[in-house]
């Protein structure tokens, strides 16, 4: 189920699914700790004796405000006459998430509404030795585990304090969930332990055909005083106050810069600023970019995209500093520098706290020890550190990296090379599924080898210069020659050493593309014509959802209803590496605007809400894997931005 509504602030992250239940809670870092371990606190409402969660009996709309990370959720339920309309939020400067709801009653006569919400705690990732209990001193319930504190408490007609509520046992024998166990009441249980939830209600009185207003909140902190100093701040602050200054912070942060968008259509520039706003959520304050935060993708490997990719946060990094947000991504940098090998490399991820992820690349291939890295993540932070440069011209920020970043990463892709072709070793591919020498990591090592030759110039360091740019042309030369399939008349994306070169893979991958995209060959190149050509040709699926598959026969997240025919399913980063490439070749606006249906096609598929997925339905357009992913939103801001620098030149 996607995550239609991301709310955050870099150290406090909430996802809503379709349905509107809250499904993942992490804290203190974004992207680890999820302290719902995905599971739904589920809303509900009760009037006239009917009781409903949200669910398919109710109409749904979930959106955000416009330019702003405050959402404006429409529920409609036509059997119990009532409307919601409710806006939540990640206070700015405060870890307190905030909910306002007006209720409006569609019946003439006044009636008592009641608002359940529960809580499906399962503090630092699991619900052993937790605790939910009533606190007097602040009229509210805490859930805590050791150093984990989550204060919820509410307000409606002026009067703080929760007075309806239980705390509850799931998950042991017959105990399902404190949510199973209520109807429209509510037992005043104190305090319960272990697999501990809760729930509390709002009791409310809507007049006929009028409005009625609450607020619920959660504070999150480290310790008792703390989510209690926090409550103190939103009763005196008031939750309306808060939300107003989030929603003018957020609102202020996105239209920072006078952006001109050429004649791209509103569709389009709409979903370039939630994208920007999206991807802030994604981004821990303490510098780690996380790939995606939606939990649901555990339930197929037991396994999450909350992790700190290099290349995903490359891309993500260098899309920000392009748009005029190279403040965002400073920390990100320091993050890599401090979690770089002693070799000069980057492992596959790495946790939000800087720490080793998991891994599933093994350090023995055919009996032999290999690197268990994707080196293109290794190449790209120095490919996106230049591009933060060139966006600041920041040269004491750039300063700490020179020793310990960039000379450190590109003496590695050196001295990580084949001897006699030049070309960088094996390693694992960008998906994260072979094992060989492919022609989109060696495009990213000529890319970040290049960027280390021009901060060597930028620090006179001639010799250093030079030894960079010559690497970097000895691979390009390499590349032309053994990853060229002269019988097909096209690149090919990886090949594998045999004798004096390479067994190449025939499949035709979009990545491919990252040779243009990356400045290693001109569009116009006969061969990158050809290559581009036959991506156009085999990847992209037929009317009515279209869209770009990755390659051949792939069968990642692929439902089993899909047409035996495609290629895979559409993704936003290959459609848009498809638009990129036609920007790229333009030489006059009308061929410019070749990209135009891409980037719209990529506006169609986005959620209500602007939110992006990896991937899309093939048969019907529904979001597929995680929801939202970085990638597919700096992608998109990427796309637009290069879209609009060729529009200015081609129009002069």
């Amino acid at each position: 189920m996607p995550k239609d509504i991301p709310v955050s602030n870099g150290n406090l992250l909430f996802n809503f699914d379709s349905d509107y239940q809250i499904r993942d809670v992490y804290f203190p870092f974004i992207g680890q700790e999820n302290h719902s371990k995905g599971d739904p606190f589920r809303f509900g409402v009760c009037v006239d004796g009917c009781c409903s969660w949200m669910g398919p009996e109710w109409e749904k709309d979930l959106r955000y405000h416009n330019d702003s990370l405050v959402t404006d959720v429409f529920l409609k339920n036509k059997s119990l006459g009532l409307e919601l309309r409710c806006h939540d939020v990640v206070d700015v400067d405060l870890n307190v998430y905030i909910k306002k709801i007006e209720v409006l009653n569609l019946k003439g006569k006044e009636r008592k509404v009641r608002l359940f919400f529960c809580h499906d705690f399962h503090l630092y990732g699991n619900d052993i030795g937790d605790t939910a209990y009533f606190d007097p001193r602040t009229i509210s319930i805490i859930h805590y585990k050791a150093n984990r504190y989550f204060l919820i408490n509410c307000c409606e007609s002026g009067k703080y304090g929760v007075n309806h509520y239980a705390c509850g046992v799931k998950g042991v024998s017959e105990k399902n969930g404190i949510w199973k166990d209520e109807n429209g009441e509510l037992s005043g249980k104190q305090i319960s332990w272990g697999s501990a939830d809760s729930a509390i209600g709002i009791w409310m009185k809507v007049p006929s055909r009028g409005k009625a207003a609450a607020y619920y909140w959660i504070a999150a902190g480290m310790h008792y005083n703390e989510v209690a100093q926090l409550n103190r701040d939103v009763i005196e602050k008031t939750p309306d106050e808060l939300i107003k200054r989030t929603s003018d912070y957020w609102g202020a942060w996105v239209t920072k810069e006078s952006r001109y968008f050429g004649d791209l259509p509103k569709s389009v520039t709409d979903i370039f600023n939630r994208s920007l706003l999206v991807l802030r959520t994604q981004i821990d304050n303490r510098g780690a970019i996380i790939a995606a935060n939606d939990s649901d993708i555990v339930r197929f490997g037991k396994d999450t995209y909350s992790y700190m990719w290099g290349r995903d946060g490359a891309f993500v990094a260098a899309a920000l500093a392009k748009a005029g947000y190279t403040h965002v991504c400073m920390k990100f940098f320091d993050f890599c520098a401090r979690v770089l090998s002693e070799d000069g490399y980057l492992y596959q991820h790495y946790n939000p706290d800087g720490s080793l992820a998991s891994n599933w690349h093994p350090w023995l291939v055919d009996g032999k020890a290999v690197l268990p890295i994707q080196e293109d993540s290794t190449a790209l932070i120095l490919w996106a550190l230049w591009i933060q440069y060139e966006s600041s011209k920041d040269i004491e920020f750039i300063r700490p990296f020179y020793d310990k970043l960039i000379k450190k990463s590109a003496d590695f892709m050196v001295a990580n090379r084949d001897p006699e072709t030049k070309l960088p070793v094996p390693c694992y591919d960008l998906w994260e599924e072979r094992f060989g020498v492919h022609t989109y990591t060696v495009a990213s090592v000529i890319a970040g080898l290049r960027a280390a030759g021009n901060f060597t110039r930028l620090f006179q360091d001639a010799s250093l210069a030079e030894k960079y740019d010559k690497t970097a042309e000895e691979i390009k030369k390499g590349l032309t020659k053994h990853l060229y399939h002269k019988g097909l008349k096209r690149y090919a994306r990886s090949g594998y050493r045999k004798g004096k070169g390479y067994e190449l893979d025939e499949v035709i991958d979009v990545s491919l593309s990252a040779l243009v995209i990356l400045g290693v060959l001109p569009p116009k190149d006969p061969r990158m014509v050809e290559t581009m050509e036959a991506i156009s040709e085999q990847l992209w699926l037929n009317p009515p959802v279209e869209g770009c598959a990755r390659y051949q026969n792939d069968v990642y997240q692929r439902p089993d209803d899909s047409p035996a025919d495609i290629p895979g399913n559409p993704w936003f980063i290959s459609t848009l590496w498809l638009a990129e490439y036609y920007m790229a070749r333009a030489e006059s606006l009308q061929e410019l605007r070749e990209a135009i249906p891409y980037l719209q096609w990529c506006a169609k598929n986005a959620l209500p809400s602007g939110v992006l997925a990896e991937q899309v339905h093939p048969v019907n357009g529904s979001p597929l894997s995680v929801s939202p992913l970085t990638w597919s939103h700096s992608s998109f801001v990427w796309a637009v931005l290069q879209y609009v620098d060729k529009f200015n030149a081609l129009k002069k």
